[in-house]
C-alpha cells in the first residue's frame, strides 16, 4: 500500500484517496515539480498481473492525452513507479454529475449547460478518433465556474 505524503513518480507528494475504481484508486496529489495540486490515478496492483489491464490502464493514459478540450479532464503525465502505473491529471473538486443527481432535479438551465459541454468534449473525442464507450453521471466531473468535464477513459477505444 502506498503512504500519504510519499514521493511517488519523482513528482507527486501522495494524499488521500479521493475516488476508487474496479482498477484503480484516485488520490489527492502535489506535483512537486509544478507546486500544484492534481490527482494521480494509480493501478493497483493486484490487478497490473492480470491479462490486458495494463495494457487497458496504459492506453487509458494514451488516449485522454489525446485530447485537448475545456470539457475533457487533462492528462499531464504518466508512468510507473515499482510497478505500479499511474496517470497524473487535473485535478477538480470532487463532485460528479451522480453526486449533482442525488442533490435533487436540476434546473432545466443547468442540463442544457451540463449537455452542451459534455457533448462537445464527446464531439472533441471523436474527431481524435476516441470512443470513451463509459459516459455515465459518475464519469462527469464538476469543474470551477459551472463547467463539467469528461473523465475516466479507461475503457475507451481508438
Amino acid at each position: 500500500m502506498i503512504e500519504p505524503a510519499l514521493l511517488f513518480g519523482d513528482r507527486y507528494e501522495l494524499g488521500p484517496v479521493i475516488g476508487r475504481g474496479g482498477m484503480a484508486e484516485v488520490r489527492s496529489a502535489r506535483d512537486t515539480r509544478l507546486d500544484r495540486l492534481v490527482a494521480v490515478k494509480l493501478l493497483r496492483p493486484e490487478m497490473a498481473h492480470q491479462p490486458g489491464v495494463r495494457d487497458r490502464f496504459e492506453s487509458e493514459a494514451r488516449l485522454a492525452a489525446r485530447l485537448n478540450h475545456p470539457n475533457v479532464v487533462a492528462v499531464f503525465d504518466s508512468g510507473e513507479e515499482d510497478g505500479v502505473p499511474y496517470i497524473g491529471m487535473e485535478r477538480l473538486p470532487g463532485r460528479t454529475l451522480q453526486d449533482r443527481m442525488a442533490g435533487g432535479p436540476m434546473d432545466p438551465a443547468e442540463v442544457r449547460v451540463m449537455a452542451v459541454q459534455v457533448l462537445g468534449a464527446l464531439q472533441a473525442a471523436h474527431e481524435a478518433g476516441v470512443l470513451h464507450r463509459d459516459v455515465k453521471p459518475g464519469n462527469i466531473l464538476a469543474a470551477p465556474g459551472a463547467r463539467w468535464k469528461v473523465g475516466d477513459f479507461g475503457i475507451a477505444k481508438a
